[in-house]
């Protein structure tokens, strides 16, 4: 997918700093910066077991995995957006930006998911089209880092133009796991 930088409503240069945790607004969705009394709503979301039956931890859908191992990491790394259904207001996902390196002007965006009523629909082209066109008024390319053997994910990545840019294992909760990473670069 490439961004025509018309969209944008900030020059490359705008900011000297990447602003992690905007509000964004869309057709059918809105994202939103992640606060600690969206808890409930976004475990309601989170909750399913299909959700997580090819991520690294299929045992988030469980209050406790969720909590410790997505919420509070979500909330103190001051990047993560809530995603509400904007016809229902309903919290419907969650998202974030994280590593951006000013100097590669490059940033990942991950740590996503979606609840399943809003799966294979326009949902996470419309949300990552909202991200990107945020991401590239200071970024020159954004990075999606997927789970090796995560083809639901794989194909969403393929779908809204990631390219395989690479291959490789990382560290995570003290597992080694291999990924792959996605591309996107602005037009």
């Amino acid at each position: 997918m490439k961004i025509d930088s018309r969209e944008h409503k900030n020059s490359m240069n705008a900011a000297p700093e990447f602003q992690l945790q905007p509000s964004l607004v869309g057709e059918t969705i809105s994202l939103r910066p992640l606060k600690t009394a969206d808890f409930e709503s976004l475990y309601a979301a989170a909750s399913d077991p299909l959700i997580w039956e090819q991520h690294l931890e299929p045992l988030r859908y469980q209050r406790p995995v969720f909590e410790a191992g997505f919420f509070v990491g979500a909330l103190t790394s001051g990047a993560a957006l809530l995603v509400t259904d904007n016809a229902t207001g309903k919290i419907i996902g969650s998202s974030r930006y994280y590593d951006w390196t000013p100097g590669e002007r490059e940033v990942t965006i991950g740590f996503t998911f979606l609840a399943r009523s809003h799966w294979g629909g326009a949902t996470n082209q419309e949300m990552k089209r909202l991200m990107l066109c945020h991401a590239f008024s200071w970024a020159k390319a954004v990075l999606f880092y997927v789970a090796k053997d995560n083809w639901r994910s794989r194909k969403a990545m393929e779908k809204i133009g990631g390219i395989l840019s690479h291959e490789g294992r990382k560290e995570s909760n003290g597992v080694v796991h291999d990924y792959v990473c996605y591309k996107i670069e602005s037009a």
